[in-house]
């Protein structure tokens, strides 16, 4: 049985990358600060209550989990941050906030987690980022969300080679313009198109990808 790990898991994207692992019978640890939610869905769900930005408490989940393969770890919870769009109203408690939660809180679940991926057969290490995150595509504002999504992206290309050797497939998606919380109701995909799309694209993974930057239908972003 193949197992994937989700963080963020009990809403939006989160929540609909359990339910697509459920429908194809994989094992499910389910991360989340309330995950209620999953009660919703059936299958082999294991959820956990974690505050990603606890490392003590990613470390224990590791701990727990030692011994366990896990296929794909999906790190997928973030944060839009709430700071103003214009210069003069930049709020640097939010501008911390959202970089710990959108670039360290990966990094700390991939450095916890990165023997349980090597130990499997898929070996997938996934971080939801974001198109905002790719200095190409820059334009004005949403500081804080597009630097710490380009941030987290230069760290998973960073991890594609420190862990090349052992055979881990590291990867970025942008999930789309979506109509979550985050994303608004004037977003142009549904969750229900961009997470299958995503599931699609994490399954025809090779070893050839490790280190890209991919759009949510598989086509390539630039940095």
């Amino acid at each position: 049985m193949s197992t994937v790990l989700i963080t963020g898991a009990a809403r939006g994207l989160g929540l609909d990358f359990v339910k697509q692992y459920a429908a194809k019978g994989w094992k499910i640890h389910a991360c989340a600060r309330a995950p209620e939610a999953l009660k919703q869905v059936k299958g082999d769900i294991h959820p956990h209550t974690l505050e990603v930005t606890d490392y003590a408490a990613v470390k224990a989940l590791a701990g727990e989990l030692k011994g366990e393969a896990i296929d794909v770890l999906i790190c997928n919870a973030g944060i839009s941050g709430k700071e103003a769009t214009v210069l003069g109203a930049i709020d640097p408690v939010v501008w911390r906030e959202t970089f710990e939660v959108n670039t360290l809180a990966p990094l700390m679940m991939a450095e916890a987690f990165a023997d349980h991926v090597a130990a499997s057969k898929d070996r997938k290490l996934v971080a939801i980022s974001s198109r905002l995150g790719s200095i190409t595509f820059a334009n004005n504002g949403r500081y804080s969300y597009r630097a710490s999504k380009a941030a987290l992206n230069m760290e998973w290309k960073g991890l594609s080679v420190d862990l090349a050797s052992r055979g881990l497939i590291c990867v970025v998606l942008h999930p789309g313009w979506v109509q979550t919380d985050m994303g608004g109701a004037t977003a142009t995909l549904t969750i229900e198109q961009s997470v299958p799309a995503m599931v699609k694209v994490i399954d025809g993974l090779k070893p050839a990808d490790n280190g890209r930057f991919l759009n949510y239908d598989g086509t390539e972003l630039p940095w």
